[in-house]
């Protein structure tokens, strides 16, 4: 008896601010890649997304990334030599860019923070704002001393 697939209809529509082909990275001060192998896997094979990334990466600026959503940073080259955590399936992937995979609710490099699922979405939302809100703050006094 043949196995039936997997739904993979979406559920609803959710109306954006902007369409990625029109955002500039520069207009952005942080990253927040959400999870879902459907919409990671279609993302990381969009040359605007794998850009988009690639610049935030350049300039150093917050990347937060959960579950399936790595895959996009793989996929941008931007990995290699990086901590990391993800979706338990995805770590070969990860692993073969260069970076090094850790099963952790949470885990921060630099500009980076990962989480696996769902479930670890507490954590992954305190070390979000940590490192926004520092990135944030480097900025303003960065801006200050300017003046």
């Amino acid at each position: 008896m043949a196995k039936e697939l997997p739904n993979h209809e979406k559920s609803i529509e959710i109306s954006v601010d902007e369409e990625l082909e029109a955002a500039e990275p520069d207009d952005y001060d942080a990253l927040l890649l959400p999870g879902g192998a459907l919409n990671a896997d279609s993302l990381r094979m969009n040359d605007r997304a794998r850009e988009f990334v690639q610049s935030f990466q350049q300039k150093q600026k917050p990347i937060a990334a959960i579950c399936h959503a790595p895959w996009l940073l793989a996929s941008a080259g931007i990995l290699k030599g990086r901590r990391l955590t993800s979706h338990h399936t995805i770590q070969d992937d990860l692993t073969n860019a260069g970076a090094r995979w850790i099963d952790r609710d949470v885990v921060v490099d630099g500009n980076l923070v990962t989480s696996r699922q769902p479930s670890d979405i507490p954590a992954f939302n305190r070390d979000i704002i940590r490192l926004f809100s520092s990135s944030r703050d480097l900025k303003r006094g960065g801006q200050q001393a300017a003046s």
